[in-house]
């Protein structure tokens, strides 16, 4: 990210993002004196739920709609919108780890005022994580593969047919 000196926003647009922040999570914090912690065992849930909300918001392509005012998208490439606050939003809803915080509070809260309704979106989110990183891994072990396959036969070829084999250079 830019310094402020190098976008069209001033402190005070940040100010007010961390402010609003700021005054969710202390009000979370205050109306959470009275209702049962959350346990050890979700922070891994909830964790993987919050990847995979920050990532829906910021990089698919279902909520575009909701970056729309903010995030100007073109061929892949995100990039604020606007000048003052709207840039500063733009900013935070082009980062996923930035759009972490706020999923992070909108899910925790969740689940402490309405534990029932928190632990259903949460197992969804952290299971779709779970499929994203399953959907990588199985990517990355096909294209291995294919190396692997590809490398086999060129292998295969210099062997049968030496005059036709690549050369590589020494």
């Amino acid at each position: 990210m830019k310094p402020v000196s190098e976008t069209p926003t001033e402190p005070e647009d940040y100010a007010a993002i961390s402010l609003a922040f700021g005054s969710l999570l202390a009000g979370l914090a205050i109306s959470a004196r009275s209702r049962e912690p959350l346990g050890r065992a979700e922070l891994v849930p909830l964790s993987a739920a919050t990847f995979a909300l920050s990532r829906l918001i910021v990089h698919d392509k279902v909520e575009t709609w909701l970056r729309e005012p903010f995030v100007i998208e073109e061929g892949g490439d995100k990039r604020p919108r606007g000048r003052r606050l709207r840039y500063a939003v733009g900013e935070l809803m082009s980062c996923t780890r930035c759009m972490g915080a706020w999923s992070a509070l909108a899910l925790v809260g969740l689940r402490l005022h309405a534990p029932r309704a928190g632990r259903t979106v949460t197992t969804v989110l952290a299971t779709s994580a779970g499929n994203d990183a399953l959907q990588a891994g199985f990517s990355w072990l096909t294209a291995r593969a294919n190396e692997q396959a590809a490398a086999a036969e060129e292998r295969e070829q210099a062997v049968s047919r030496p005059e036709e084999a690549p050369r590589r250079a020494a």
